[in-house]
């Protein structure tokens, strides 16, 4: 008769298999924000496993996607909240003002939103109550696409804690469907003027 604690070894502890899950996270951001604070980080020197990406374009705001292990997306989060709260300090006129909030806009699926909000609000009230960080899910979705922006207000640590905790969350609840990626730039407007103009060349009788 096999042992009940038998398979109790298999797979290892829970921390580690959280750490080598692989996680995706991306977030909105402006672009000279992305271009200066993560100049470093594009080449991996100071975040070691994540692969750090920055969507193309002449838009404002570009999608920057974070791509590794928790612990490794973690780090890499952490050294874009200290790089804005940098910038913010280095924006003001030198009076110690104390530490100026910093936000993270993350970009998630609308089916996984749910979860993050929880039943009557339950879930994400818990994570401000816990990480004393601001954290609002935008009721409307980004255009043309099937994602939500989150946003997360607060100093570094605050933002950090709460990342952690809705990216347990995120894990926890795999999106739904197809998801359609948040493009920024991808105007309605430019998808029904090449509409037209196929429309306008397609051949006549």
């Amino acid at each position: 008769m096999a042992s009940p604690d038998g398979a109790s070894g298999v797979g290892g502890s829970p921390e580690e298999t959280e750490l080598s899950i692989t996680l995706t996270l991306r977030m909105l951001m402006h672009g000279k924000v992305t271009a200066g604070g993560l100049g470093t980080a594009r080449g991996g020197q100071q975040c070691p496993g994540a692969r750090i990406t920055i969507s193309e374009g002449s838009c404002p705001e570009r999608i920057t996607t974070i791509t590794g292990s928790t612990d490794a997306v973690f780090r890499a989060v952490s050294m874009i909240a200290f790089k804005l709260e940098e910038d913010l300090g280095a924006g003001s006129d030198g009076a110690a003002v104390g530490r100026a909030p910093v936000t993270l806009r993350l970009v998630i699926p609308a089916s996984q939103c749910g979860s993050l909000i929880g039943k009557a609000g339950a879930k994400i009230r818990e994570i401000r109550e816990s990480t004393g960080a601001q954290v609002q899910v935008a009721g409307d979705l980004l255009p043309n696409s099937t994602e939500r922006a989150v946003t997360v207000s607060g100093v570094p640590d605050t933002i950090i804690q709460c990342v952690r905790q809705i990216c347990a969350v995120i894990l926890e609840s795999p999106p739904k469907g197809a998801t359609i990626p948040y493009h920024p730039g991808l105007s309605l407007g430019t998808i029904l003027l090449s509409a037209n103009q196929v429309r306008g060349h397609s051949p006549h009788g």
